[in-house]
């Protein structure tokens, strides 16, 4: 599951819909793989606007990836920056949780990743 997958879910749990503290969902025992991909900052740019910006700091912090800006780079800023360019690109285009658990922050409910497919299915009790 490619870690840009991550800013895009939220807990399952009914009760933690209504929280904002479900999202993002964190990752706990992580093991991460790399993809070689090729560069395309014209998909970053496309890419930036929905973005959760908070969120993706958060998970980036949490994996141990360098720290990203306190706010979102303008499309110029990014255009003119290959670093920044680069550093988001590996970490939303090339990097893959492939085991590992996500974890709610408001009920604690871990979703298990196994080969890089995450389990969102509930318990009857937490349906």
């Amino acid at each position: 599951m490619k870690l840009l997958t991550l800013n895009f879910l939220t807990c399952a749990v009914k009760t933690c819909k209504s929280s904002s503290d479900s999202f993002p969902l964190h990752p706990k025992d992580a093991e991460l793989a790399s993809d070689d991909v090729e560069v395309n900052p014209e998909l970053l740019v496309n890419l930036l606007p929905r973005l959760d910006w908070k969120a993706l700091k958060t998970t980036s912090a949490e994996l141990g990836f360098p720290q990203l800006p306190d706010s979102p780079p303008t499309i110029e800023q990014l255009q003119s920056d290959d670093k920044l360019l680069k550093d988001l690109h590996s970490l939303l285009m090339e990097t893959n949780l492939m085991e590992g658990k996500l974890v709610c922050g408001v009920c604690g409910h871990e979703y298990a990743v196994r080969e890089g497919i995450p389990n969102f299915l509930l318990p009857s009790h937490l349906v």
